[in-house]
C-alpha cells in the first residue's frame, strides 16, 4: 500500500499497478472499510486505487493515514456487485462504427457483436462524465484503438469500444470510442439514487436486441422551480450559468463538484445582498450577458471587472445595487478578470440537482448555460451571510507536491516552479491548460487511472500542465505533479487567456 497526500483533503492510496480483478477486490475491501471512518467524506475507487477525500475539521492527514494502514487486517470481505444485462441494437444508424472495427479485425459484423456479447465485463471505474463506466475486458481480436479525432457528440446510450475497454455513454458528450451500438437503458439519472446505474464491482453483459425491441425510459422532468420572475436574458454571453459552491458525495459516480470557479467572488456578490453563502447566483465569462429587470430587484456584482452599468450607468463592484423594472444592466469591457458573478437578493431559483444548482455544462447535469429568450427567476433564500476571508495576496500561485512525483524525471518538479506558464484559450471550466516549458515524464506519461481532485496538475505525454477546474474529470490516467492550493484556485481561475503564472511550494 502506498499513502500519498493528494491536497490538503484528499489521500491517494495505491495497492498496486496493474488492472486486475482480484487487485479491484481489494480495493473495493478498502472502500467499503474506510468510508465507515470519521471525517471521510467520499471515496473514489477505480483499478487499483482508492482517493479518500476528507473533512480536515474532523480528521487529520495523518491521523487518516495511521488508520488506513491498519485496514488490511480489519477491512473484511469485499462487496459483491450487482450484475446487468444490457440489451444493444448493433450496427446500423445505432453502431456507425461496427463495419470498421469489423473491418479492422478481419471479422464479419456478427463475429464482432458475438465476441462483444460473449464477454462479461467488469466496471473498473467511472468517470469521465457522470454516469460513465469503464469495464473490461473486451477480447482482443475487437480491442480497436480510439478514433484519431473524437466526435463532438456522441448520442446517449451508444455502446462503444476503445482498446480493452467498453462502456456506454450516459449524456450527449463528446467522445473518441467507436461506437457498435446504442441501448435504450438510462444509466445516468440524478433523480434516482444512487444516480448511477453501474457502480464500481458490477458485472454487465450486453445482450444483441432488433430494432423493434427499442424502448427507452427517459428520466422524470425536474420540477423547473417556483421563483419569481426577475430577469430577462436579452443576450447569454459566450458562457452563462448558475453555480453555488457545488454538489459534493457523487464523484464516485463520475460526477464532479462543479460550482464557482471563484467561491470568494460568489460569497462576496451574495454578502452585498445578504445572502445565505450556498445561495446559486449567475457566473459568466466574457462576453458578458445582457439583462433586464423584470420587477425590482436588488443585486450585486462581483469577481471580475467587466465594467457593469446599468442604462448607461456605471455601477459599483461588490455592492448592493437596486434595479428597477425594465433596467437593463450591460457589461462594456473586460477589465481586469475571467469569471464575474451577479447574485439576486434571495438567490437564484432553479431546481436543486443531488443537491446543489450548480450547472455542469458538459453533460447538462443541472442544466444548460442560459441564452437570450431566458428568465431568471428569484428565490426566497436565507440571508445572513458572512463577509468571506481575504484570500491570499502573493503572486505566485501556492502548490503542493502531487501523489505521482515518481512518474516524473527528477527535477521536473522544481522545473514548474521555475517557469512562467500562459493560460492558453483552450481553458475552461474544466480544466486550464498551461503553455510553457515541457515537464519531462520518467515513462510514458500514462498511469493506471485513478480518481482526481479540483486542483490537480496532471502532466499529458506532451509535458504540457493542464490544472483541473470544477467541471473537470473525477478521474483520470495523467500522472498528477503537484496540486493547487484550494484558496489559491480562485486567483489562477481568474486568470484570462493569455496571461501568465508562477507556482510555488506551499
Amino acid at each position: 500500500m502506498v499513502l500519498s497526500p493528494f491536497g490538503s483533503r484528499a489521500l491517494s492510496v495505491r495497492l498496486g499497478t496493474e488492472i486486475d480483478p482480484s487487485l479491484l477486490a481489494r480495493v473495493l475491501q478498502l472502500d467499503r472499510w474506510v468510508r465507515g471512518l470519521p471525517g471521510v467524506v467520499e471515496t473514489v475507487p477505480a483499478y487499483a486505487s482508492l482517493v479518500v477525500h476528507f473533512d480536515p475539521r474532523l480528521v487529520t492527514r495523518d491521523e487518516l493515514a495511521a488508520r488506513l494502514y491498519d485496514a488490511p487486517a480489519t477491512a473484511g470481505a469485499a462487496p459483491e456487485g450487482r450484475r446487468h444485462e444490457v440489451p444493444v441494437v448493433y450496427g446500423g444508424e445505432f453502431g456507425p462504427d461496427l463495419p470498421e472495427v469489423a473491418a479492422w479485425a478481419g471479422l464479419s459484423e456478427r463475429e464482432v457483436v458475438e465476441l462483444h456479447t460473449g464477454t462479461e465485463y467488469l466496471v473498473y471505474m467511472l468517470g469521465f462524465s457522470p454516469g460513465f463506466a469503464y469495464m473490461g475486458t473486451v477480447p482482443d481480436r475487437i480491442a480497436a484503438p480510439r478514433l484519431p479525432q473524437p466526435r463532438p457528440r456522441v448520442p446517449p446510450g451508444s455502446v462503444a469500444v476503445a482498446g480493452r475497454q467498453t462502456g456506454v455513454y450516459p449524456s450527449p458528450t463528446a467522445g473518441g470510442w467507436r461506437i457498435l451500438g446504442r441501448t435504450p437503458v438510462v444509466v445516468f439519472d440524478p433523480t434516482r439514487q444512487p444516480p448511477a446505474l453501474f457502480e464500481v464491482g458490477d458485472r454487465v453483459r450486453f445482450l444483441p436486441v432488433e430494432r423493434a425491441d427499442w424502448g427507452a425510459t427517459a428520466p422524470a422532468e425536474p420540477d423547473v422551480g417556483t421563483g419569481l420572475a426577475a430577469l430577462a436574458v436579452l443576450d447569454g454571453g459566450l458562457l452563462c450559468t448558475v453555480q453555488d459552491l457545488g454538489r459534493f458525495g457523487y464523484r464516485r459516480y463520475g460526477v464532479p463538484p462543479s460550482g464557482a470557479m471563484d467561491p470568494e467572488a460568489l460569497l462576496a456578490a451574495n454578502g452585498a445582498v445578504g445572502n445565505a453563502p450556498g445561495c446559486a447566483a449567475l457566473e459568466f465569462t466574457w462576453p458578458a450577458p445582457v439583462l433586464e429587470a423584470l420587477v425590482d430587484v436588488e443585486v450585486a456584482v462581483a469577481g471580475a471587472d467587466f465594467s457593469p452599468e446599468v442604462d448607461g450607468s456605471p455601477i459599483p463592484l461588490g455592492r448592493p445595487v437596486r434595479l428597477r423594472r425594465g433596467h437593463v444592466l450591460r457589461f462594456r469591457e473586460p477589465r481586469a478578470g475571467n469569471w464575474c458573478y451577479l447574485a439576486l437578493s434571495g438567490g437564484v431559483e432553479v431546481p436543486e440537482v443531488l443537491g446543489s444548482r450548480s450547472t455542469h455544462v458538459p453533460s447538462g447535469l443541472g442544466g444548460r448555460a442560459l441564452r437570450r429568450g431566458d428568465v431568471v427567476r428569484r428565490g426566497r433564500a436565507p440571508t445572513g451571510a458572512p463577509r468571506p476571508e481575504e484570500g491570499s495576496r502573493t503572486r505566485s500561485v501556492r502548490v503542493s507536491p502531487g501523489p505521482h512525483l515518481d512518474a516524473f524525471a527528477p527535477g521536473a518538479l522544481d522545473r514548474f516552479l521555475s517557469e512562467e506558464y500562459a493560460v492558453t484559450v483552450r481553458s475552461d471550466r474544466s480544466g486550464y491548460r498551461l503553455e510553457g516549458p515541457a515537464l519531462p515524464h520518467a515513462g510514458p506519461g500514462e498511469i493506471v487511472s485513478e480518481g482526481m481532485v479540483v486542483g490537480a496538475v496532471q502532466v499529458p505525454p506532451s509535458g504540457k500542465p493542464i490544472v483541473l477546474m470544477p467541471d473537470g474529470p473525477t478521474t483520470g490516467g495523467y500522472p498528477v505533479l503537484a496540486v493547487v492550493v484550494e484558496e489559491d484556485l480562485p486567483r489562477l481561475a481568474q486568470k484570462r487567456p493569455g496571461e501568465r503564472v508562477r507556482f510555488e511550494l506551499a
